[in-house]
């Protein structure tokens, strides 16, 4: 009989062989480095410095704090990973993943998987839940229900269907002109990167999604998707990212349809690929939650005044326990269940940053909720909005600010954009390093 480290083992090395690692030699190194020191129990020697000497072949004057390729290729294999589990490895017996924030490998063995279905169509709104009625059980099914209540599905659309569509061509202006100037000019690829928020595919069962859990280590642990395992009788959970919300869809079209003819070599990807690979070499667009991006966003070179909360905009020299400068007001987020419309207010962070390496542009455009994400990308893209933002943004000697944050408040009607209108401004100084951008917990 196999043991637990023998299938550990044989699963490395069905990851290793397989055609998602195939080409990335690097990454296999690392992952059978980190592979061995976790199967025998010996992770505390999987520090940073451990890391890139023994595994990535640095040279024993290796610097963590002046080099970050340790972390780099972790977070690399990470999504590496992710991406295996997706596409090939969708079905194999054994889950491998490294928790964000850690280095070690960590392994969960699924139950005996049933034969593949038919292709699963989600409900489009929450499906109530029936649990075998015992003793004991309600507390868990109050516990089941109230998670489940937080399917979104039916507000999302499916983000490879959308893909391949050519948008119309948009209108250009000179002050849309000089508003993406930094995009134009420079002889850079621009990639526009779409949020793909991580859903768990619970086999047979659908899908779950907590927009605390965005890492599939994460997942592992967490003790919301272990109850609701229980409750459905342990199905097999299996990472899924076939979803974005119809804002961003919208916003990444309108972005397309402005600069689909203005020459630039444009490709778009969605948020858990986004490699650090691309980001050092391309001009990036972020159209989604900073809390999806956020391991992608968090080294980068500039200090962030401004971040996204769970209830609105705060400022990142705040106290922890404060209240959000620009406060959100939407039905979901004042757990307002008296009306079927979508109606509110809510507000968009839009954050133009340098690369990692100080050149190129990084440019978010991040809300809580999807209409305030449509929203600011419609004030970048449509020619009367710009105008306006130009007079906000021009300083005394006429310039604009290379670098900064742009706050943008929407008024929405079912779900739909109906006023938009600028907030407030912050210009940002790069070459120090960012405050990582983590979302402040409302009081």
């Amino acid at each position: 009989m196999l043991t637990r480290e023998d299938t550990s083992h044989a699963q490395v090395e069905r990851v290793l062989n397989s055609s998602t690692f195939r080409n990335a030699e690097v990454l296999r190194r690392l992952l059978k480095f980190i592979a061995e020191k976790s199967i025998v129990g010996e992770t505390e020697q999987l520090k940073e410095y451990t890391i890139a000497v023994d595994g990535l072949g640095k040279p024993p004057n290796y610097d963590p704090r002046q080099d970050s390729l340790a972390r780099i290729e972790i977070g690399r294999l990470r999504n590496k990973l992710a991406d295996y589990y997706r596409t090939e490895g969708e079905r194999d017996p054994v889950v491998l993943a490294i928790p964000k924030g850690q280095f070690k490998l960590i392994w969960e063995t699924r139950p005996s998987l049933p034969p593949v279905q038919p292709a699963f169509q989600p409900a489009t709104t929450p499906m109530p839940l029936m649990v075998p009625g015992r003793k004991g059980r309600s507390r868990i099914q109050a516990v089941v229900i109230s998670i489940l209540a937080v399917w979104a599905v039916g507000a999302t659309i499916l983000l490879r269907q959308q893909g391949n569509r050519v948008p119309a061509r948009g209108e250009w202006t000179p002050a849309l002109q000089e508003l993406w100037r930094p995009f134009l000019e420079p002889k850079r690829p621009l990639i526009v990167a779409v949020s793909a928020p991580l859903f768990v595919g619970l086999q047979g069962n659908g899908f779950y999604r907590d927009q605390n859990l965005n890492d599939w280590g994460e997942v592992l642990s967490s003790p919301k998707v272990e109850a609701l395992r229980k409750a459905l009788n342990n199905p097999p959970i299996l990472p899924r990212y076939y979803y974005t919300g119809l804002g961003e869809m919208n916003a990444s079209f309108e972005i397309g349809k402005l600069l689909g003819n203005s020459g630039l070599d444009i490709s778009t990807t969605w948020s858990n690929i986004l490699s650090w690979q691309q980001i050092v070499d391309d001009n990036i667009l972020i159209v989604g939650p900073a809390r999806v991006f956020h391991d992608q966003l968090r080294k980068l070179p500039v200090h962030l005044e401004l971040a996204l909360g769970e209830d609105g905009i705060h400022e990142l020299e705040g106290k922890p326990d404060q209240h959000a400068l620009f406060a959100d007001n939407y039905p979901s987020i004042n757990g307002d269940q008296s009306t079927i419309s979508d109606d509110g207010t809510v507000y968009a962070l839009v954050s133009r940053m340098p690369g990692p390496l100080g050149s190129g542009y990084i440019q978010t455009f991040s809300s809580n909720h999807s209409p305030g994400t449509e929203g600011a990308v419609e004030f970048f893209t449509k020619p009367n909005f710009a105008s306006q933002l130009l007079t906000k943004l021009r300083k005394s000697d006429g310039r604009l600010p290379r670098f900064f944050q742009v706050v943008i408040k929407v008024v929405y009607r079912d779900a739909i954009p109906i006023d938009i209108s600028y907030v407030a401004l912050r210009e940002l100084q790069p070459g120090i390093p960012a405050t990582p951008p983590t979302e402040p917990s409302s009081p």
